[in-house]
């Protein structure tokens, strides 16, 4: 049955122009639900409240609905504007699934259990479904930020301490410049001799060696000299001269259990 009557040459494209641009606005007002830019104010409220020098409260996240809803709405395709708006969101998605991966039970502590939760367990991200495993290496490694290697956090003890805060665009460089440097100066993770000319490096050094080096000149004491706060330490590493040797990791939980 014909929508419109057609009484007229002139009436025959009106109204079929009038419907295409009705559509057109719809589909414009749909994409805009749909696909807006992500609001982390819930996040970062959660990550304020529930994390103490890195150490986190998974069993206040477990009780928060406002954590529910906020991994809820990951699952949503977002509108994500330049590189580092697209680097908070994924750094800040990382470490909410991570959260969400303990509280559904999953745990980095066995290798079996490494195996469940980084390459196994599917999550509902930007309209897609992803792995921790390939959110690392597939979505956040190609954008070439080595930096966030002190950012994201598969909640564990040798992992880089949980930002109690949530990634931002505006402020993304600070607060990653500020990671590296807790993370490299934290004896806990790195320790560095002068006297000896011997280091004892994060794991994350050597795993990912390639990313370091690459943004360094090739080498990953070179990267680490820019963040290191002894300036005898900053040079020798800036010169390559100590011999390092790699700290076994922690997989224990990065705070209390759920």
């Amino acid at each position: 049955m014909r929508r419109f009557p057609v009484t007229a040459a002139r009436n025959t494209w009106c109204p079929f122009l009038t419907g295409v641009l009705l559509g057109l606005v719809l589909l414009a007002f749909v994409g805009v639900a749909v696909a807006q830019a992500p609001d982390d104010a819930r996040f970062d409220a959660l990550l304020r409240a529930h994390v103490r020098d890195g150490n986190v409260d998974y069993a206040a996240f477990a009780r928060s609905a406002d954590f529910r809803s906020y991994v809820a709405d990951l699952a949503k395709p977002a509108t994500l504007q330049g590189r580092d708006a697209t680097l908070a969101y994924y750094i800040n998605a990382y470490n909410a699934l991570a959260i969400a991966g303990i509280l559904d039970g999953l745990s980095p502590s066995t290798v079996l259990g490494r195996v469940r939760y980084f390459s196994l367990r599917q999550w509902a991200l930007n309209g897609e479904s992803i792995t921790l495993y390939d959110l690392e290496h597939e979505v956040l490694r190609p954008l070439g930020e080595p930096r966030i290697h002190f950012a994201i956090v598969c909640a564990s003890k040798s992992c880089p301490s949980l930002r109690a805060e949530a990634y931002v665009a505006s402020r993304l460089s600070q607060q990653l410049d500020a990671q590296a440097r807790g993370f490299v100066n934290d004896r806990a993770r790195n320790r560095f001799d002068p006297a000896s000319r011997s280091a004892q490096l994060s794991a994350i050094f050597k795993w990912f060696d390639g990313d370091f080096a690459a943004a360094a000149a090739g080498s990953t004491q070179r990267y680490i000299s820019r963040y290191a706060a002894d300036p005898e330490v900053a040079g020798l590493l800036a010169a390559e001269a100590f011999a390092v040797r790699f700290i076994d990791y922690d997989w224990t939980l990065n705070g209390s259990a759920p």
